[in-house]
């Protein structure tokens, strides 16, 4: 009897243990993993659990509610000065304590970047950030240019989440002096403060988390978590079906019912906090005359994609706004709208002569990208633009000869800066990479609308941003779609409203599973 309950007792351990581990089928996985440098869809499923930022946010809320996270409080101290206490006894996951050195180090590698992709993120979202200074062992201040009214939320960034100072230089070089390479080292041996350690990384492929004992706050629900990378959607759903994964992620609406009527498998979804977008190149000689991209953007049924693919699910924009941007969503707006007979009598009076129009698509990397080209391609011809799909895997958003392309506008913060202005703003990717062209006007009307401190201005400036964009446009969202996971009806999880797109939260609090 004895034996006997020992080893019950045993195998009840064991499944418990065993219950506390995932495994999560991911259409993509990152080639790297740093929160600095990523500006990806797939990258932003990574970093939540494993990185922390001075600032955090309950995101269980749609309406911005700032809680104390690796700082345990703030204040300005005057127009252009913030000071922030840290939080004390932060451990990193390589086991070095936390301190004011680490989170300049972190700051500033952002705020005064020289590590190309870092000079990247940090101009399109933390431009106004000068320097971050150290006043004691856990107390800093960070320094801004002008006045700033999104002090928190730009302070919240997956951007600048903190790493370890000494830990990174070390990585490679000279362990005294921050270099190239060091930073590239991180980006494949990443090390932060959060409730989960990446305790194994394969690029494009896998990414392990496991439970930090050592976490300053709610200790992880799970011991482990696999993301791997399953790119075929039917791939995925099996692996689901046959117990290989717990979660999968990008289900199309299509496909949700196959899930569903398995009493063991359920979905949960939402209208992602991102738009899929028509990219068009102000630039190429074929699209120079503004007529043409209108007529382009006119002659697709947005409500009809949405219908054909996503069920009626997705949200189609009648302008770049978002629910979550709060007091700036301006539904009011209609800077897109369908309107095939407005198209043709663009056409007939702008440059046009039937020169094809290249449309670029992703295979896989956006759900029902390629569905939606194709369509799109149907209803340039009703028209009569003379389109032609191009699905490649290959990144041609900087390339002078790309026409259009199927791309994503994410949310990277909830403001219509972080999706709309982190892309279209002055001197901001789009333009660098050549597609996009701003003016003195767009400049002014720019400024005013990021920096001024009414709400009511802001949205004036904003109005104004969107005409320019409706007489010369440069991008067409089509919809926020409407993204779903798939799951084991044992395990509780769904994506929380105030994260950013994809986010894969396996905190405590976000992620439970019934038979553990």
């Amino acid at each position: 009897m004895k034996t006997f309950l020992m080893t019950t007792a045993a195998t009840l351990v064991a499944g418990a243990a065993m219950a506390q581990s995932i495994t999560v089928g991911a259409a993509n996985v990152s080639d790297y993993l740093d929160p600095g440098r990523d500006h990806s869809n797939v990258g932003s499923q990574f970093y939540y659990n494993a990185f922390d930022t001075l600032i955090g946010r309950d995101h269980s809320k749609l309406e911005p509610e700032w809680v104390p996270a690796l700082a345990t409080e703030w204040m300005l101290v005057d127009d252009t000065t913030m000071e922030l206490k840290l939080r004390e006894g932060v451990t990193f996951h390589n086991g070095e304590d936390m301190t004011a050195d680490d989170v300049v180090f972190s700051l500033n590698r952002m705020y005064q970047a020289t590590f190309p992709p870092y000079v990247v993120r940090s101009r399109d979202r933390l431009g106004n950030f000068v320097e971050a200074v150290k006043i004691d062992d856990y107390t800093v201040q960070i320094k801004v240019e002008r006045p700033e009214p999104l002090w928190e939320t730009l302070i919240s960034l997956q951007q600048v989440m903190i790493i370890p100072e000494d830990y990174t230089k070390a990585l490679s070089g000279d362990p005294e002096v921050a270099e190239d390479g060091d930073y590239e080292a991180f980006s494949l041996a990443p090390v932060g403060t959060g409730p989960y350690a990446i305790s194994e990384f394969v690029p494009g492929q896998k990414v392990v988390y496991s439970r930090f004992d050592d976490f300053w706050g709610d200790l992880a629900p799970l011991e482990t978590a696999t993301v791997i990378r399953i790119p075929e959607t039917a791939s995925r759903i099996t692996a689901l079906k046959t117990g290989e994964a717990d979660i999968v992620t990008n289900i199309a609406p299509d496909q949700l019912d196959l899930i569903n009527a398995d009493p063991n498998l359920k979905t949960e979804g939402s209208a992602t906090a991102l738009f899929h977008v028509m990219i068009m190149n102000v630039n190429h000689p074929n699209l120079q005359d503004p007529k043409i991209r209108q007529a382009m953007s006119y002659a697709i049924d947005r409500d009809l994609l949405n219908e054909a693919l996503w069920l009626g699910k997705a949200v189609v924009p009648s302008t770049h706004t978002m629910e979550e941007m709060g007091a700036l969503h301006m539904p009011e707006l209609t800077t897109f709208e369908y309107n095939p007979e407005m198209a043709r009598q663009l056409l007939a009076e702008s440059s046009y002569n039937g020169e094809e129009i290249v449309f670029d698509a992703f295979p896989v990397y956006y759900t029902n990208g390629v569905l939606a080209a194709q369509a799109i391609m149907e209803m340039w011809a009703e028209v009569g633009i003379n389109g032609k799909l191009d699905v490649q895997d290959g990144w041609t958003g900087g390339d002078p000869e790309m026409m259009a392309r199927s791309w994503s506008n994410p949310m990277y913060f909830a403001d219509p800066f972080g999706s709309f202005g982190v892309m279209w703003a002055p001197n901001g990717p789009s333009e660098g990479e050549g597609r996009f062209n701003t003016d003195e006007e767009y400049a002014a009307i720019w400024e005013r609308f990021r920096f001024s401190t009414d709400v009511e201005a802001r949205k004036a400036a904003y109005a104004e941003l969107m005409d320019r964009i409706k007489q010369n446009p440069p991008v067409l969202p089509l919809y926020r779609p409407f993204e779903s996971w798939g799951m084991q009806t044992s395990i509780t999880w769904k994506p929380q409203p105030g994260h950013i797109p994809y986010v894969l939260d396996f905190r405590a609090g976000a992620i439970a599973l019934g038979d553990s």
